[in-house]
């Protein structure tokens, strides 16, 4: 690396501990608003997701983001039907949403989780009531956990491949008609880190993965300043979900790293917008 380039590095490094200490920024964390079932109504800056008609399946949403290992989904039962039988089926898939083909199948199961790259288990529909909220995730050992308000943690599914990024898979199923997504939180050793507040939009996993996002409101309560320079607002979300640098640190940081300064994640667009 030139001298220019190894002091930007040691300046990124530095500040990344401070800025990760400062924050527990997740990303914000919705429901995709292409890839979902033919039935399905999003509501609530995407946040709400509501399988219409009478009708028990069609109700397959994917969460907007990859999901972190160990990462636990809030979720929220809103309304349900006495009308049919089996509830909310839950799980992971390293199938990003945008690359799927509409229209999506019926039904998460058999109709993904017969395919490579999906997992998903089916709840009980007498734990499954209107009211209820839970949290799923997947472990560094590819396992499913469920808890919610009324039980402890269980071990729904084995097996997930974590070599690749996850999305959640949820379908909206039988007795359950709709569900919100409340959020998602990590728990580390130092602190536990939450998903930023849904701010109204939902760009697709490929804007995740291929542009920088600008939003039009702050992730955190307090200012957040750039990493690098330490001196102007973090305006620019990227791909990844944190937002952490200015309009021209960031075209710095995308020309000569290409990842982001907090997880490392690739980043692959020197394009950016300034609030």
């Amino acid at each position: 690396l030139s001298k220019d380039s190894s002091s930007l590095e040691k300046t990124l490094l530095d500040m990344s501990l401070h800025i990760l200490i400062q924050t527990s920024c997740l990303g914000p964390l919705t429901f995709h608003c292409q890839a979902m079932g033919d039935k399905v109504s999003l509501s609530q800056g995407c946040r709400g997701a509501e399988r219409m008609g009478p009708t028990f399946k069609n109700g397959l949403v994917f969460s907007s983001r990859p999901l972190w290992i160990k990462e636990r989904v809030h979720l929220k039962i809103e309304t349900g039907s006495s009308l049919w039988h089996g509830a909310l089926r839950v799980g992971f898939t390293n199938v990003p949403p945008a690359a799927r083909s509409l229209p999506l199948p019926p039904l998460a199961i058999p109709n993904l989780t017969d395919r490579p790259g999906h997992w998903a288990a089916p709840l009980v529909e007498s734990k499954c009531p209107a009211g209820l909220e839970m949290e799923f995730w997947v472990s560094s050992q590819g396992i499913i956990y469920i808890t919610n308000n009324n039980s402890r943690q269980q071990k729904l599914l084995i097996g997930v491949d974590v070599r690749q990024p996850l999305w959640a898979m949820i379908d909206i199923y039988g007795q359950t008609s709709s569900v919100l997504l409340l959020g998602s939180k990590k728990r580390g050793r130092l602190c536990t880190r939450r998903s930023c507040p849904a701010l109204g939009l939902n760009p697709p996993d490929t804007a995740y993965r291929f542009g920088l996002i600008c939003f039009s409101s702050k992730c955190f309560d307090s200012r957040m300043m750039c990493v690098l320079c330490m001196e102007r607002d973090a305006r620019i979300t990227l791909p990844c979900g944190h937002r952490c640098l200015c309009k021209s640190c960031s075209a710095r940081v995308v020309q000569v790293f290409d990842s982001c300064p907090l997880c490392r994640q690739s980043l692959s667009s020197t394009s950016g917008c300034e609030l």
